[in-house]
């Protein structure tokens, strides 16, 4: 955990935003994958740490903005609990971490709820995304299950996006912490992707790599030789050459911030020319997008210069015909990389995103696309500095995309399919870094895992 103090200045943070009612944050519960006492490994809700820093189920915390008190409700164990789980921290001595002095018993929070609701007064909550949860919710506030999105507080979620964006040093530091835990991850993977090897095989070393630095993969591990699809998380194929291979995976800290890292390479260990051609396109769009972030910057326009970068590099190559910049505003790249180039990063791999996509990566200037593929961007608005975004550009062969654009004959003016039919069975690459904005551009997090051809064929030679 972080010091107390960091909890109680987020708090008073989150007071200056809103002005009255209570904010109540209801912390997650266990949850059980076959029968009762066999659970999922607990994982604490993101709101609920970055304000109270509990991982801890069956809490809940209610800040006043009227009285200026926050408070923290849950129970103290008894000795069956002690037997199985050993002595736990009293409710104070919980409390006393995260700077809150009024701490009660669970059942206390229903009183104080009715009594808040009987003087008509404001509680604000976010969209809850667990069933549990919404129950629990429903209960409480007597809102029926179904109206839980439509009555939650848009002056909380506008005010949560706003503080957890900026990343302060200690949330930075985490999160470079685990930047490096993904390079043991990546290196790993690259030296075992030889010929033969089942893909679970190098899914389950990175998982257990992940858990001995001391937390969970951030997301479950995408790992495959069929890279066009662009979250696989089949892991059932032999490796064989000719494939590349992508890796998209993260740890995540014991204070649950995460990382997010993809990288993509040869089995066997060298690329082939045509894999070359492909890669260097795709290294020369992320360090593009890389270099484009600073302060004031509209990341949507991060992503479109990182696309007109892919189009120059497939002109080149013959799949793309015509003025690059027109075919950009076009589209024509969405039939090779039909999705966002990034997204924020923090203690949620996707940072936020249970708030509303477009609560977090637009705002009232910038409004998201409903164009295919640019719909995709999760993240448009401006850069600010200490925001951390991951910057992930790819190209895909998609058999069914291929075909239907085809059968359209769409953008034929940009689009050779004719030399598009020859790499149907290529795959995809994916390059993706975290990157924080500074007071003056950015930086890279975390020590450089391979990603030139050069240093990728090298690493894997080990």
């Amino acid at each position: 955990m972080f010091p107390s103090n960091v909890y109680k200045e987020r708090r008073n943070r989150l007071r200056k935003e809103i002005k009255n009612g209570l904010v109540l944050f209801p912390g997650n519960q266990e949850v059980a994958y076959n029968y009762p006492a066999n659970t999922y490994t607990f994982r604490q809700d993101s709101n609920f740490l970055y304000f109270f820093g509990l991982d801890h189920p069956d809490l809940a915390a209610v800040i006043d903005l009227d009285e200026g008190k926050d408070y923290l409700f849950g129970n103290d164990v008894d000795m069956d609990d002690i037997i199985w789980m050993g002595k736990q921290p009293t409710m104070k001595e919980r409390g006393v971490k995260v700077g809150v002095e009024n701490t009660q018993p669970l059942k206390d929070l229903d009183e104080m709820i009715r009594k808040a609701l009987a003087k008509k007064r404001t509680i604000h909550f976010v969209t809850p995304y667990r069933g549990e949860t919404k129950q629990q919710l429903s209960d409480l506030l007597g809102i029926p299950y179904k109206d839980l999105k439509a009555k939650a507080s848009p002056e909380l979620i506008h005010a949560i996006v706003k503080l957890r964006m900026e990343k302060d040093d200690l949330e930075i530091e985490e999160i470079e912490k685990m930047v490096d835990v993904a390079y043991i991850m990546h290196t790993t993977a690259m030296k075992m992707a030889k010929p033969g090897v089942v893909e679970r095989e190098i899914a389950g070393v990175l998982e257990g790599i992940s858990v001995s630095h001391g937390g969970p993969v951030s997301f479950p591990v995408i790992l495959t030789i069929n890279g066009q699809t662009l979250h696989n998380h089949y892991h059932g194929n032999v490796l064989r050459a000719g494939r590349i291979m992508v890796v998209d995976a993260g740890s995540e800290s014991d204070m649950h911030y995460a990382s997010d890292i993809t990288r993509s390479f040869p089995v066997g260990g060298k690329f082939s020319d045509r894999q070359k051609e492909i890669y260097q396109i795709v290294l020369n769009a992320n360090m593009a997008g890389i270099a484009a972030v600073k302060p004031g910057v509209p990341f949507h326009e991060v992503h479109s210069l990182a696309a007109l970068e892919i189009v120059k590099g497939l002109k080149d190559l013959g799949f793309i015909k015509g003025d690059p910049v027109e075919a950009v505003k076009k589209g024509a790249h969405f039939l090779f990389f039909p999705h966002g180039l990034g997204h924020p990063l923090g203690m949620d791999v996707h940072d936020l995103e249970g708030l509303g996509e477009d609560n977090v990566g637009y705002d009232d200037e910038i409004k998201r696309s409903t164009e295919f593929g640019l719909s995709s961007l999760r993240f448009g608005r401006r850069l600010q500095k200490r925001f951390i975004t991951t910057i992930e550009p790819g190209i895909y062969f998609i058999p069914d995309l291929i075909d239907l654009w085809k059968s359209e004959k769409k953008l034929e003016d940009f689009i050779n399919y004719k030399k598009v039919e020859e790499f149907r069975d290529f795959g995809g690459i994916r390059i993706e870094d975290d990157v924080l904005v500074t007071n003056a551009g950015h930086r890279v997090l975390g020590r450089p895992i391979p990603k030139t051809i050069v240093d990728v064929e090298n690493i894997m030679s080990e």
